[in-house]
């Protein structure tokens, strides 16, 4: 799996471009927050919704968070090597752990990974190990769903 890591690095190494209607940056906090259909992109990492927030220490970025709305979810999307296309997901809240490589889907929860696709109330997608954990929502409604295709 080293080519997971090199298209990370190679994401990682391009300049941050976001779009949005307002921004707010809170530079002693570390977190600056873009509403009104926002977009971030760095390399083939794309993350779109009603609201991102980005949060920083005094060299990189940490962590994204994306809210999305009733009419939208949240969107992400990333190029990974082992993958024949773009990894791509939906849900309401989504948060990207940079570090950890690690996205976190809440809310109407979708993946798709390759030709496979995975949904649920929450769904974990681990980038480093190329690994999905899928769990249905907490009022049981949103069950787990999940087609591989060979």
């Amino acid at each position: 799996m080293p080519g997971v890591s090199i298209a990370l690095q190679n994401d990682a190494t391009q300049p941050i471009n976001v779009k949005a209607q307002t921004v707010l940056i809170d530079e002693k906090k570390g977190i600056s927050i873009y509403t009104g259909k926002a977009v971030v992109a760095q390399g083939s990492l794309i993350l779109s919704a009603e609201k991102i927030q980005l949060f920083s220490n005094q060299t990189q970025v940490t962590k994204m968070i994306a809210n999305g709305n009733k009419k939208q979810r949240a969107h992400y999307q990333q190029s990974q090597p082992t993958q024949p296309r773009f990894i791509e997901a939906t849900a309401s809240k989504i948060t990207y752990l940079i570090q950890k490589q690690m996205v976190h889907l809440k809310g109407r929860a979708h993946l798709v990974q390759g030709f496979d696709s995975f949904s649920g109330g929450t769904l974990d997608y681990d980038i480093k190990k190329d690994k999905v954990i899928a769990n249905k929502s907490k009022d049981g409604l949103q069950r787990v769903r999940f087609k591989i295709k060979l």
